[in-house]
């Protein structure tokens, strides 16, 4: 007798379910699938470090064009020492007589002197042209001669200076002393390294003059008698010896 088998009698064991696998595993996945997925993320990479490179520059490119704007729309630069530079110019030039006046009270200046030529100092920031005298100019004939004279007359003295008249840059004119009493501008006199200049000194100094000087200093001495184009024939052929 056939025995038959029920379904309510009937018991299979079925294997416990597989556990899920990662997104990314080291074994078992397929690799050109992985292949894929790193070059999607390089790829993705690049794209985000050039997008960075393209806003860096141009961040660049407009803060440099607004610092053009600005320079053009700002005012120029104040130099601090414009100023200083014009007025230590003018100081530098000769005494202007024609803008010049006489005080009524002579004022006086000591100390230290600076030597600029043959008959120009400085004491304490005030250019004085020696009293009554005419020096040649540095770039005449004894020019550096007369200017090293006065060096060695003043070197380690304080030279005191009774100024007589001034003109609308503030340069001076002052009968110099040395401290043993002597008179500057006599002593170059004397020295044949100037002459009187009769029109401002009254001839104070006209005997002191050695022989010849006025041949010797006839540059000077042509200054003095108006002739200036002398001095003007001069500098044209010292600028043609030049060239």
């Amino acid at each position: 007798m056939t025995q038959r088998l029920s379904l309510h009698t009937l018991h299979v064991s079925l294997p416990a379910p597989l556990p899920l696998l990662p997104f990314r595993c080291n074994f078992g996945c397929d690799s050109r699938a992985a292949s894929a997925g790193d070059f999607y993320l390089k790829g993705m990479f690049v794209e985000l470090f050039l997008l960075i490179l393209v806003l860096v520059a141009a961040i660049a490119v407009a803060l440099r064009f607004r610092g053009k704007l600005d320079d053009n729309n700002s005012p120029p630069p104040i130099d601090p020492w414009a100023n200083a530079s014009k007025k230590r110019a003018s100081s530098q030039r000769p005494f202007d007589q024609k803008t010049s006046h006489s005080l009524a009270k002579p004022r006086e200046i000591s100390g230290p002197a600076r030597i600029v030529d043959g008959d120009t100092i400085v004491i304490k920031k005030t250019q004085i042209r020696l009293f009554g005298i005419d020096a040649p100019e540095l770039d005449h004939p004894y020019g550096q001669k007369a200017k090293w004279a006065l060096v060695a007359l003043c070197k380690g003295k304080h030279v005191r200076a009774e100024i007589t008249d001034e003109d609308e840059y503030g340069r001076t004119v002052a009968k110099c002393f040395l401290p043993d009493g002597r008179d500057l501008s006599a002593e170059l006199v004397k020295q044949g390294l100037a002459i009187d200049w009769p029109k401002f000194s009254h001839g104070v100094y006209t005997s002191l003059e050695v022989a010849g000087v006025r041949k010797k200093l006839w540059l000077a001495d042509a200054r003095q008698k108006g002739r200036m184009h002398v001095w003007e024939q001069y500098e044209r052929r010292q600028a043609t010896k030049k060239t």
